[in-house]
C-alpha cells in the first residue's frame, strides 16, 4: 500500500497538480518537506524494507559502518564549548577531545582509568572512590558516556564536584535512548539511562541550579537510527539538528563549580 490511502490518492493527486502550475520551485520543495515530516501513512500502509528486522545493522552503535549517531552531538557539544577545556584537564580513558577541543590551551592532561592496562593511563581510579585525587586539581573534566558505568553516581559527582578547582567546569554527556554497553574484559556494566530531569536532580545536590546547563539531542528518526546501527554519515545535517525534547539519544551538561 502507499503511505496515502486510495481515498485520499486523487485528491493529493490534485492538490499537487495545482501546485506545480502556481507556487515557486523554491516554495514547493519547502512544502514537500513539511509534508514529509509530518505525513501520517495509513495504518498498514508503512513500508518497513531492511528495519523489518529482529536484530540491528550493527551491534557496535554503528562504528563498524562509520561514526558513531551519538559521536556528532557530542563533538558539536564540545566544540560548542570548547573555550573551557583549558589549563589542566581530565578526561577518561583517552585524551582524544582534550587534544582535539582543547589544543594550546591545555597545560596539563590527564587520563584517568580503572584499567591499569591502559598504557595512556596516568591516574588509575574508581571515580566513586577516588579519594588519593587531590582537592582541587583540574579547571577542567570532560566526561562523556561514563557517568552510566558508574553504579554510585552520588559518590561519583561528589568526586567530580571535589576534584574540580574553584571557577572549574565540567562537561559531560550521558545516554538517553541507546542500546546497552558491554565490556566483560574489563567487567564494566551499563546501569543508567538519563533524562533531562534526571540530570538535573543528580547535579543540584553539588552545584547551584545557576551553575548547571543541560541540553538535549535527537529526534524519532535519529532515535531509531541509533538503535538499528545507522553510522552518522548515512543521516543528514538537517535530520541530526531537529530536536525533539520526548525523544532523547544524548544529554549534555555543562557545570561550573562556584568559586564561592
Amino acid at each position: 500500500m502507499n503511505e496515502y490511502s486510495s481515498g485520499n490518492r486523487p485528491v493529493f493527486n490534485r492538490i499537487r497538480r495545482m501546485a506545480r502550475k502556481i507556487l515557486p520551485e523554491s516554495i514547493r520543495q519547502c512544502l514537500l518537506k513539511v509534508l514529509r515530516a509530518t505525513r501520517r501513512p495509513s495504518v498498514g500502509g508503512i513500508r518497513f524494507d531492511d528495519l523489518r528486522r529482529l536484530t540491528p545493522l550493527s551491534s557496535s552503535w554503528g562504528v563498524d559502518r562509520g561514526i558513531a549517531v551519538d559521536r556528532y552531538y557530542i563533538e558539536k557539544f564540545l566544540k560548542l564549548n570548547a573555550s573551557d577545556i583549558k589549563g589542566d584537564v581530565l578526561e577518561f580513558g583517552d585524551n582524544f577531545y582534550t587534544q582535539k577541543f582543547g589544543g594550546e590551551r591545555v597545560s596539563r592532561s590527564e587520563i584517568l582509568d580503572t584499567a591499569e592496562d591502559n598504557p595512556n593511563c596516568t591516574i588509575v581510579a574508581d571515580l566513586s572512590t577516588a579519594d588519593h585525587i587531590q582537592t582541587a586539581s583540574f579547571d577542567c573534566i570532560i566526561c562523556t558516556q561514563t557517568l552510566q558505568l558508574i553504579p554510585d553516581l552520588n559518590a561519583a559527582l561528589n568526586t567530580l564536584f571535589r576534584i574540580l578547582k574553584p571557577g572549574g567546569i565540567l562537561l559531560a554527556t550521558v545516554p538517553g535512548i541507546s542500546q546497552i554497553y558491554r565490556d566483560d574484559q574489563h567487567g564494566w556494566k551499563d546501569y543508567w539511562r538519563f533524562t533531562t530531569y534526571s540530570a538535573e536532580k543528580l547535579l543540584e545536590p553539588f552545584f547551584m541550579q545557576s551553575d548547571i546547563s543541560i541540553k538535549t539531542y535527537g529526534n524519532v528518526l535519529i532515535a531509531t537510527a541509533f538503535l538499528y546501527g545507522f553510522c552518522a554519515e548515512e543521516l543528514t545535517e538537517e535530520e541530526f539538528e531537529f530536536t525533539d525534547i520526548d525523544y532523547q539519544v544524548l544529554i549534555s551538561f555543562r557545570v561550573h563549580k562556584n568559586s564561592n
